[in-house]
């Protein structure tokens, strides 16, 4: 039997309560981000590995309020760096 994506990469799922929208925020930012490179109605099954990582590309170099006007890459480098340098110490 397939296992899910959460069981695979040992991550919880969470889905949001119906009729909470405050749940479903910044899901609802990022599938309105997408739908200016995804139209509605597109057929999904045509879009390419290599379109869906460029998406990701762009949309992780961009900057965001939420983290401090950073993109989603240096914010992820900066906790990364902060993180090795606590394992470093507490090794």
């Amino acid at each position: 039997m397939p296992r899910s994506a959460g069981e695979a990469l040992a991550t919880g799922i969470w889905f949001c309560d119906p009729y909470a929208p405050w749940q479903r925020g910044s899901n609802e930012n990022t599938n309105g981000l997408l739908r200016q490179f995804l139209l509605t109605g597109i057929d999904l099954s045509d879009v390419t590995q290599t379109q869906l990582n460029d998406i990701a590309r762009l949309l992780n170099g961009w900057p965001w309020k939420t983290l401090g006007w950073k993109t989603a890459d240096e914010a992820m480098t900066e906790e990364l760096a902060i993180f090795s340098r606590r394992v470093a110490l507490d090794s």
